[in-house]
């Protein structure tokens, strides 16, 4: 039974929406802003809860470059009388290289077929503001690359969840699939599954009173409670109405979300650009402090 640790939040101002909903989908269909969504359960911080869409192995092992260490025919130059050659030397090793920032137990979680990674890293734990790099593992013998710039980005107003509940205003912790996009306007060149639907219109004010309007132009769907592969527009919980849903990537409005993690617009397009779903492309999100666990 996993133990639970808890973490007094620092007392935060809740200032509603103009137009509140708990999720990104039922912001849509009520004209408000984000909420959240999930597969993965990351049930304690001190000892989290994976499953199959947020575990797997950690990149794969470079040889060690250790030489034959038989001897030559024939040679005993390199070794005394009758006893052969000298093993070779041994080449140095090569490790892969690792996505920094990133513990042994959440690059553990990582998907042994996942060759796309967005790291989202929050400030700390009760904080709404983080930063965004994705990375590339196309050669498994050197491992990870960043392949964007660090963006800055937006979480929920209140930081993160360990165990994420609808209402809680804050973004679930963990690591998740992303597999459906979608936006008011067409996408930039992509080859990863995205519909456009004027069902995504967003009006209303943000939380620190910024506009709403556009932010969801562009919006790729955290598979956190919700059915992988599906439109970001759907509804169905499988952990539980209670556990939140519609936690989306989608465009920065200047503030805190709901729940969602925002980028601004020019990199949510850089984004999609990048994004390939034969990649099986993850985002691993959390404050720090957890990512470095």
């Amino acid at each position: 039974m996993p133990v639970s640790v808890s973490r007094t939040s620092a007392a935060r101002r809740r200032l509603p929406y103009a137009v509140r909903a708990g999720t990104c989908v039922a912001a849509i269909l009520a004209l408000a802003a984000c909420g959240d969504t999930g597969v993965t359960d990351t049930a304690s911080r001190a000892t989290p809860v994976p499953s199959a869409s947020s575990t797997g192995l950690a990149g794969t092992q470079a040889g060690d470059g250790r030489g034959s260490g038989k001897p030559s025919a024939g040679s005993q130059a390199d070794g005394p009388p009758g006893r052969g050659a000298a093993p070779a030397p041994r080449a140095p090793g090569v490790r892969p290289a690792l996505i920094p920032g990133l513990g042994l137990r959440t690059r553990g979680r990582i998907p042994a077929e996942t060759r796309q990674a967005l790291v989202v890293t929050g400030d700390a734990y009760d904080s709404s503001l983080s930063t965004a790099v994705l990375y590339t593992r196309d050669d498994p013998a050197q491992g990870w690359r960043a392949v964007t710039s660090r963006w800055p980005a937006h979480n929920g107003l209140n930081g993160w969840a360990d165990e994420h509940r609808e209402g809680d205003l804050r973004t679930p912790v963990g690591i998740y699939g992303l597999t459906a996009a979608g936006g008011l306007f067409k996408p930039p060149e992509t080859v990863f599954p995205y519909e456009q639907d004027p069902a995504y219109t967003v009006s209303g004010e943000g939380f620190d009173g910024e506009p709403l309007e556009g932010s969801f132009d562009y919006v790729v769907a955290i598979d956190y409670n919700r059915t992988p592969g599906v439109s970001p527009l759907d509804r169905e919980r499988p952990l539980g109405q209670e556990r939140g849903g519609g936690i989306w990537l989608h465009v920065d409005h200047g503030g805190p979300t709901q729940g969602c993690v925002s980028l601004p617009v020019e990199h949510m397009k850089e984004l999609l650009r990048l994004l390939d779903p034969r990649k099986n492309p993850v985002v691993v999100m959390g404050d720090a402090e957890w990512l470095e666990r």
